[in-house]
């Protein structure tokens, strides 16, 4: 992927008069001391047993703790590894602490963390084939397996993109062009207003990704499992006539761990056009346990799907695989043109800048690439079982606690329940107690209008155990 470097020309060959190299770019014994600095704070971080929960500190407490870093003459690496050290960084909750099972935790691979340190070392381009070929093909390599797990065909392909927001923005941005751009073809107007039809517990980053796109989202009724399906969307559909451009069904909800009827929504693109977007940010890693395959059905239909490594996949922040069908769709929409962009466009190379609406970008996908081929799928396979077994084992547990009811039995890995009487500054003293103690972090949650708690089960370190000491704190 690159060639040896060469040593820089001596003698009469260098530019006279240029100047030294700065400090922060030469190759002195205070540069390798830097270095060794870092990557000794991350061997001993990468390595811990006893990874800390933590938790945040106030503004005023941070400015008391911390003070001015930043000044003409600098702190030096020592005292900036130190003050970030043991002053900002347990300023943070560790999300890949076992007891992190709010939100929707992560847990990275030890692999992928370390690899992330190489891809930042590499000073690698991922926007273009010209500049990153190499990577970028193992970044392929990645988005085939995924597509092939989803069942899509083999022309389909992508690009690693921040997140999830970004992942659904872009391909919502697609699926608006390629309306347009089919319409244009067929002779047709342009509908007044665009509309996405989306279901009651659609991310927010869809309503978002509307706003920025000037279109009209409308929520379809769940049916009674509290999914989209089907009947609703067709419903909608018929109401809606040829404003819809695209249905977005969601793969594992991130409040509750639904699963929409994917393949009854699927099945109406036998008599409708739409795009079919899946938003799998959470939940469709499990489709890699077979067992689970049946739940995503319909999946392999759709015109493209995000999921997040940087959840249930083991990877770092921040990694969103964003999967065409058609990739030829996605670069219509977002390839950009500039006279300094020509040599790229007039090429017919895979350019993951022509995939979404960002253009710089770093090899996300890469430690990623890496942990996969370190420890194998089965590996993971194992991994995302054992977070659906866990996650069954708690609810079995919450059930024989009479002061707890389980909000529905999950889908995935996110147990939702409530502690009967509690009224939301119950849950919430709670919560802050057990953060205080430094067992857990479980933030409060709401359904229907009403409090509730929720454990999202991702991390294989986390526990039964541990669980079921989290529920014995609740009075």
């Amino acid at each position: 992927m690159s060639t040896t470097p060469q040593p820089l020309p001596s003698g009469p060959d260098r530019l006279e008069g240029a100047a030294p190299a700065s400090r922060m770019h030469d190759q002195s014994e205070e540069t390798s001391a830097i270095v060794e600095l870092v990557l000794d704070y991350s061997r001993r971080r990468i390595l811990a047993d006893n990874i800390p929960l933590d938790k945040a500190m106030t503004a005023p407490e941070l400015v008391r703790l911390a003070g001015n870093a930043i000044s003409e003459e600098g702190l030096g690496a020592r005292r900036a590894l130190g003050l970030f050290e043991h002053v900002l960084a347990p300023a943070c909750i560790s999300v890949d602490h076992p007891g992190f099972v709010s939100f929707i935790p992560a847990a990275p691979t030890k692999a992928s963390i370390a690899f992330d340190l190489v891809v930042s070392a590499s000073a690698i381009y991922g926007g273009s084939w010209m500049e990153g070929s190499g990577a970028i093909h193992a970044e392929n390599e990645v988005l085939a397996f995924l597509a092939a797990e989803f069942g899509l065909p083999p022309e389909a392909g992508g690009v690693f993109v921040q997140g999830g927001t970004v992942g659904n923005l872009s391909a919502l941005v697609a699926a608006r062009h390629h309306a347009r751009a089919t319409r244009k073809a067929r002779g047709l107007a342009q509908p007044d207003e665009w509309v996405i039809l989306s279901g009651e517990s659609t991310h927010s980053s869809v309503a978002s990704a509307a706003a920025v796109m000037d279109v009209r989202v409308v929520r379809v009724p769940a049916d009674s499992e509290g999914r989209l399906s089907g009947p609703g969307v067709e419903l909608a559909l018929q109401e809606h006539k040829d404003s819809v451009f695209a249905v977005v069904a969601t793969a594992g909800s991130t409040n509750l761990g639904i699963v929409d009827d994917i393949a009854s929504i699927a099945a109406l693109k036998d008599e409708h056009e739409f795009w079919l977007h899946v938003d799998g940010a959470y939940g469709l890693a499990a489709i890699l346990v077979p067992e689970m395959r049946a739940t995503f059905e319909g999946v392999g239909r759709a015109d493209s799907v995000i999921v997040d490594p940087h959840k249930w996949l083991f990877a770092p922040f921040d990694a969103c695989a964003l999967i065409y069908r058609d990739p030829a769709a996605a670069r219509a929409a977002h390839r950009q043109s500039a006279s300094y962009l020509d040599p790229l466009n007039e090429a017919e190379d895979w350019n993951p800048s022509d995939l979404s609406f960002q253009l710089t970008r770093r090899p996300r996908g890469l430690p990623l690439w890496f942990s996969l081929a370190t420890y194998g799928v089965a590996e993971y396979r194992r991994s995302i079982a054992a977070s659906l077994d866990l996650a069954r084992a708690i609810a079995d547990e919450i059930e024989t606690r009479p002061s707890l009811r389980l909000i529905r039995r999950p889908d995935l890995s996110v147990v939702a329940f409530e502690r009967i009487g509690w009224a939301a500054d119950d849950y919430a003293r709670w919560s802050a107690a057990l953060l205080d103690d430094q067992r857990a972090f479980v933030m409060p949650s709401a359904h229907e209008g009403a409090p509730i708690l929720r454990f999202a089960v991702l991390n294989p370190r986390t526990s039964v155990e541990l669980l079921v000491a989290i529920l014995d704190t609740i009075d």
